[in-house]
């Protein structure tokens, strides 16, 4: 084996209501796939096929954690999600045997400098920075996916005690079996991968201090609390 030139990476983790610790690998994320909340962002909602974007699996934050205000945005805003953890890989998975690939699931926040998407979507590029910056993706305990039934539940979301989103997973667009598929046609799914499934409208502002507590009925609760960003040494 050849000597790394550098330290290997630390693997990032989630943890399980196992007790163990589930390694991510990468964080997928599904754009719009609750009617209200793309009515609430300007589009018109339909069966298209779902598209994804990417988080780095070091962006996720667990074990209540806190989340450091981004740099480069006035407009951080929170987006409550249910967040699929795959267990078994495959390509061109059948909708049919997509939820065979799921190991659990958990509650996340897709955190978004919407400014920065906004100012990307203008120019016609890429959302890279408004998505996948540091700590963008807080993600709660998963739980096995035999004690999950992903299609209906409450998912809401709370800033400082006062509820700003709410739905059901019933109101989904895409199911999770048809997302896990769709995903499969593009890339090949690997133990490891988190797929985050599109959050209902009521997305908001988040500021230095704001207490968030995302939960989805019969899954769990994510928290974090955000700080102000570091000094700049």
């Amino acid at each position: 084996m050849t000597d790394l030139v550098i330290p290997a990476p630390a693997v990032p983790s989630v943890p399980t209501s196992t007790g163990g610790r589930f390694p991510v690998r990468r964080v997928f994320c599904v754009g719009r796939n609750y009617a209200a909340h793309a009515r609430e962002m300007g589009h018109d909602p339909d069966r298209e096929p779902p598209f994804f974007f990417t988080k780095p699996a070091d962006a996720v934050v667990t074990d209540d954690g806190a989340t450091p205000y981004p740099p480069m945005t006035e407009r951080l805003e929170h987006e409550v999600e249910l967040v699929v953890a795959i267990g078994v890989g495959g390509a061109d998975v059948p909708v049919t045997d997509a939820l065979d690939h799921v190991w659990g699931y958990g509650v996340g926040l897709d955190l978004t400098r919407r400014d920065l998407q906004a100012e990307a979507k203008r120019l016609g590029r890429p959302w890279d920075m408004a998505k996948g910056f540091d700590a963008s993706a807080p993600v709660g305990t998963l739980v096995p996916a035999a004690d999950v039934d992903p299609t209906h539940g409450t998912i809401e979301l709370t800033v400082d005690g006062e509820r700003r989103q709410h739905g059901d997973l019933a109101d989904q667009i895409w199911s999770v079996a048809e997302v896990v598929a769709e995903l499969s046609r593009a890339v090949r799914l690997e133990p490891g991968d988190l797929v985050m499934t599109g959050t209902p409208d009521g997305v908001g502002v988040v500021v230095p201090g704001s207490v968030l507590v995302g939960t989805i009925e019969g899954v769990g609760t994510v928290r974090t609390t955000v700080r102000p960003a570091p000094l700049q040494a």
